[in-house]
C-alpha cells in the first residue's frame, strides 16, 4: 500500500517551506536594521502600526477556529438559537475595538507626520541624545543624474559620483534636486524616501549613528539604466571622514565645471565612483536653474524680469503686455466706449407675432416665445 494522504501533504508542506526560506536567506531586511536616527523612527512606527493591526487580525483568525470547532455539526454540546438577534455586548467589541485602534493611529500617524518632517531641523542625534546648541550641519548637495547620482559638499569643496560618504553622529543637511526626470533619493537605513525634481528642490534633515557601509538607490522607475542607478552610502568616524575628504581633495579628476559637468550628465549605465578634488562655486544653483551651458538664461533670471515687468506682480494675467497699454475688460468700459456689433440672438424673422398667435411658424426664429414675468407678477394674478 501506499503512503496516506497526509503524509504527502506534510512533505509537501515542509518542501514549500524550505523553498520559501530559501528566497528569503538572500533579502536583507534594510529597513529593518536602520543605522539612522529618523530611519529608527520610521521602523518603530512601522512595527506600531502592524502590532495594533494584529490585534485584531490574531483574534479574529483564532475565532474562526475556534467557532468552526465548537459550532461542527458532530459536536453535540453545542448551542444552537435560532431567536438570537442583537447583543449589546457583542455589538460594544465589536465597534469599540476598531474605534480605539483608528483612534490610536491617528494619533500616531500625526504627531510622526510633524516630528519625521523631512524639512525640520533635527533636535536628537538619536533616543536620549539631543543635538548640542549652535550645532552645525554638514551640507550635502544631490542631483539625480541618469543613471547615477552626484553627491557636492560645498564646505568641503570637492563632489562625487555614486558614493555618500557622513561622518557618524553628524546632522545631515541635503538639498536635492534632478536634471530631467523625477527620481527619488532613497537610502533606506538613514531615512525615508525624498522625491528628487527638475526645476525644484527637496529638503531631507537626517543622521547616521553608526560606521558601516550600506546602499541607497532611486525608488522611481526612469528608464533602461534605472536598476543600476545606486549609490554607496558609508558612515564613517569623524577622523576617517576627514581622511576621505583629503583622499578626494587629492583627486586627479580635477574640477567640476560646467564643461566636464555637461559631459557627465549625458545619460550612462553603471557609472562607478567618481572622486572631484574641487568644485565650481555655485554650481549646485545652476543645476538647479537648469543654466549650466554658458549663455542659457536661469530660470531665476527670469523670473525675476517677469516680476519687474509686470511691477512686481506675479507673471500671468496681471503682467503687463510686451507692448501697449493693459487693455480695460468690456465690463469696466464706459457705454460710449463699448461700440456695437451685430445682434446674433434677436429672432432671424422680424415682426413675429409671439404671444398674439402662438402657432404662428413665425416664432420659430424666436428664442423667448413668453415674457417673463416680473416678480411677484404670477403671485397678484392668482390672488
Amino acid at each position: 500500500m501506499g503512503r496516506p494522504i497526509s503524509d504527502h501533504l506534510n512533505r509537501a508542506a515542509r518542501l514549500s517551506l524550505l523553498g520559501v526560506a530559501a528566497l528569503l536567506s538572500g533579502c536583507d531586511m534594510v529597513v529593518m536594521n536602520p543605522t539612522g536616527d529618523i530611519a529608527v523612527q520610521q521602523r518603530n512606527l512601522i512595527l506600531f502600526a502592524t502590532g495594533i493591526m494584529l490585534l485584531i487580525i490574531v483574534p479574529v483568525m483564532v475565532l474562526i477556529v475556534l467557532f468552526a470547532w465548537r459550532y461542527r455539526r458532530g459536536n453535540p454540546n453545542k448551542v444552537y438559537d435560532p431567536n438570537f438577534d442583537h447583543s449589546t455586548t457583542l455589538e460594544l467589541v465589536i465597534w469599540a475595538c476598531p474605534l480605539l485602534i483608528i483612534i490610536a493611529l491617528s494619533v500616531v500617524t500625526w504627531t510622526s507626520t510633524h516630528l519625521l518632517d523631512p524639512f525640520r531641523p533635527l533636535d536628537r542625534l538619536s533616543a536620549g541624545r539631543p543635538v548640542a546648541p549652535n550645532t552645525k550641519p554638514l551640507k550635502v548637495q544631490v542631483v539625480a543624474l541618469d543613471w547615477k547620482w552626484l553627491f557636492i559638499y560645498p564646505a568641503q569643496g570637492i563632489a562625487t559620483v555614486n558614493e555618500l560618504a557622513l561622518p557618524v553622529d553628524v546632522p545631515v543637511h541635503f538639498t536635492i534636486t534632478s536634471t530631467s526626470q523625477f527620481s527619488t533619493f532613497y537610502a533606506p537605513t538613514m531615512a525615508g524616501m525624498i522625491y528628487a525634481m527638475p526645476g525644484m528642490q527637496s529638503v531631507l534633515n537626517a543622521v547616521l549613528n553608526k560606521p558601516g557601509e550600506s546602499w541607497g538607490y532611486s525608488g522611481n522607475y526612469t528608464g533602461r539604466g534605472h536598476t543600476d542607478m545606486r549609490f554607496k552610502l558609508r558612515g564613517l568616524a569623524p577622523a576617517d571622514f576627514d581622511a576621505w575628504v583629503a583622499q578626494v581633495k587629492a583627486s586627479k579628476r580635477g574640477t567640476l565645471a560646467p564643461g566636464n559637468y555637461v559631459a557627465l550628465e549625458k545619460p550612462s549605465i553603471k557609472v562607478p565612483v567618481l572622486h572631484f578634488g574641487s568644485v565650481m562655486p555655485g554650481l549646485f544653483d545652476r543645476v538647479l536653474n537648469r543654466c549650466v551651458v554658458p549663455g542659457t538664461p536661469c530660470t531665476i533670471d527670469i523670473m525675476r524680469r517677469d516680476m519687474e515687468r509686470s511691477s512686481g506682480a506675479m507673471p500671468g494675467r496681471s503682467a503687463a503686455p510686451l507692448h501697449g497699454d493693459t487693455p480695460t475688460p468690456a465690463l469696466f468700459k464706459a457705454q460710449q466706449d463699448k461700440g456695437t456689433g451685430p445682434n446674433v440672438t434677436k429672432p432671424a424673422r422680424p415682426g413675429a407675432p409671439g404671444d398674439q398667435k402662438p402657432g404662428d411658424p413665425r416664432n420659430r426664429d424666436m428664442s423667448v416665445t413668453q415674457p417673463i414675468p416680473a416678480p411677484g407678477a404670477l403671485r397678484a394674478v392668482r390672488v
